[in-house]
């Protein structure tokens, strides 16, 4: 059934189509053997004839003006027609939030969509909220999924927007069955890209499209303009281009989408993007943390704090709606509502992902792991209060306002190591997608993607467009640390984010974030590592062997025969 229909079929489809349930319930009733179960559908059949006469003023209002009054007694309306005209430029699935919300942006930037739901109520939901914004003309709902597809003009392109995994499969099977050589199928869900990879092929087999495109904006960004990373078949991004470029969120140097690359990149970087995403809140926590624990400021000067820093280099999304959260008052009674909420971060997955891809690319993310762990620290609440006793027992009290702290002093100091910790994490998370699209050939422009994150997206922030400049200055650039607009700002940082650690550290403060951060910089930036006694000591247990900074090759000791040192070896290039 099509949603926008005419205001007279629209009675009629519907008086029809409970008449016809009428009559397959009186039906049953003639075939059910037992009596309880007679009277139950005999009521049902009462129930749904009446429902043919009263449902037209009720149902049909969410979609369609009102009509005149309907015929006392009508006749049942013909069988729907299977055939749809097609009226729309683009259609799309699955209309919780996100679906709902990107609906709405793509209509309100002109072009014409169909929209479907597995369950119809939020199919009339946005109907109706697209003709009470005005865009009633421009979006259509359909309860049948065949009509849906039949509604899209050639070659059809459908964005699904349904929980990944079986889910999209189950959609993909179905608009499988009406589409035809040629079309598109676009997810933009938070997919794992092998998923992405797989769906691509599949489809092919009967000459399909497909893309996955990352969507990053939450609620807000859907409705009026997101950042999009679509990878996959080049040919269907060139279809789609003129609508995503007006859909998405729009900056200074254009529309925040490119083409990503083919097969599963478009979801691979969003989920790195993502990867990035928990690294940043869990970096601006700590900061939160240290200066409300350590430097006792209100939340009143906390607000202030993230206001002023969102004037700064520091200037973003996260930061911005920081500074609103923590100066929001509790409506049902005294103080502010984050300190009422319970201290545990839940997770959708695409953290995790990011943090074993990097594992399995051997790719050094500690700031993005770091987070990871923290929230799942943070699920462990009861443990943690138990935990809190067991020491207070101790002697082992909880942190608190160190007494006649400078807190214009630590303020400064704390948005540095913010700063440079932030600089880290978006250093690894680059790297990570360097190195898959290394792997994967995907040849993604890493400046193009700090581009597109500008807008729109949750980790949008002023030092993005450095980012983008720095990969611009050096494309094959081998860490952002070494770029060097970025390597003077860390090194003049340093001093601050050492004692702000520090002084974390020494007050029993957690901050991983900050301190993988730092550690992760020191590493990089070192000459030498005690990586060579970890070499020896693997030499010793299982002779794998190592290099000398004196002689080409592989090497081998048998360091101490009584103590049973392998004496074989475990790799080809071994120099005897």
């Amino acid at each position: 059934m099509q949603v926008s229909r005419t205001p007279a079929s629209t009675d009629q489809a519907i008086y029809g189509k409970h008449l016809s349930t009428a009559h397959n319930v009186h039906k049953r009733c003639l075939r059910t053997p037992s009596s309880s179960s007679v009277n139950v559908i005999r009521m049902r059949c009462v129930r749904y004839t009446a429902s043919a006469r009263s449902s037209i003023s009720s149902r049909s209002k969410i979609v369609v003006k009102a009509s005149s009054a309907a015929p006392p007694h009508p006749s049942p309306a013909p069988a729907a027609s299977s055939k749809a005209m097609a009226v729309s430029q683009i259609g799309l699935v699955g209309l919780a939030v996100m679906g709902q919300n990107l609906a709405l942006n793509v209509a309100e930037k002109g072009f014409s969509i169909s929209v479907y739901n597995r369950s119809f109520d939020k199919t009339e939901a946005a109907v109706k909220r697209a003709q009470k914004e005005g865009l009633g003309e421009k979006l259509k709902g359909y309860e049948d999924v065949k009509d849906f597809v039949l509604s899209l003009q050639k070659p059809r392109s459908v964005i699904i927007l349904v929980k990944a995994g079986a889910p999209v499969d189950q959609t993909i099977d179905a608009l499988m069955q009406h589409m035809e050589p040629g079309d598109i199928i676009i997810d933009g869900g938070n997919e794992w890209y092998e998923n992405t990879e797989r769906r691509k092929t599949m489809v092919a087999e009967k000459g399909l499209l497909y893309l996955g495109m990352g969507v990053s904006g939450g609620e807000e960004g859907a409705r009026n303009g997101p950042s999009m990373m679509p990878g996959g078949s080049p040919d269907a991004y060139k279809a789609i281009q003129p609508i995503v470029e007006k859909v998405s969120a729009q900056v200074n140097d254009g529309p925040c989408v490119m083409y990503i690359g083919e097969g599963g990149a478009g979801n691979y970087v969003k989920m790195v993007h993502n990867g990035i995403e928990y690294g940043d809140m869990q970096l601006i926590s700590e900061a939160y943390d240290i200066l409300k624990t350590i430097g006792g400021l209100t939340n009143e000067e906390l607000a202030a704090t993230f206001t002023e820093w969102n004037k700064s280099e520091l200037q973003s999304f996260l930061v911005e709606i920081t500074s609103i959260i923590l100066g929001k008052k509790d409506t049902q009674g005294p103080g502010f509502i984050v300190d009422k909420i319970v201290d545990q971060t839940g997770s959708k997955g695409t953290g995790k992902w990011t943090v074993q891809q990097a594992a399995d690319l051997s790719v050094a993310a500690p700031t993005i792991t770091s987070s990871l762990d923290g929230r799942y620290m943070s699920a462990l609440k009861p443990e943690r209060v138990a935990a809190a006793k067991v020491f207070g027992d101790l002697g082992l009290s909880q942190p608190t306002a160190i007494p006649g702290v400078n807190k214009a002093q630590l303020i400064d100091d704390v948005r540095k190591a913010l700063y440079a910790s932030k600089i880290c994490s978006y250093a690894q998370g680059m790297n990570i997608i360097k190195a898959k699209s290394a792997e994967m050939k995907w040849n993604i422009n890493l400046g193009g993607l700090a581009r597109i994150w500008k807008g729109g997206c949750i980790i949008r922030a002023e030092f993005l467009d450095d980012i983008r400049k720095a990969y611009a200055r050096d494309p094959e650039l081998a860490n952002l640390l070494v770029d060097p607009e970025f390597a003077s700002r860390l090194a003049a940082s340093q001093a601050q984010w050492r004692r702000v650690i520090g002084m974390a550290i020494s007050a029993g403060v957690p901050v991983p974030g900050f301190t993988a951060s730092l550690s992760y910089f020191d590493t990089y930036r070192r000459e030498r590592l005690p990586a060579n006694l970890v070499q020896a000591q693997r030499d010793f247990f299982g002779s794998h062997t190592y290099q000398r900074t004196d002689a080409d090759g592989w090497f081998h000791t048998v360091w101490d025969e009584t103590f049973g040192s392998a004496d074989s070896i475990t790799t080809s290039q071994y120099n005897a």
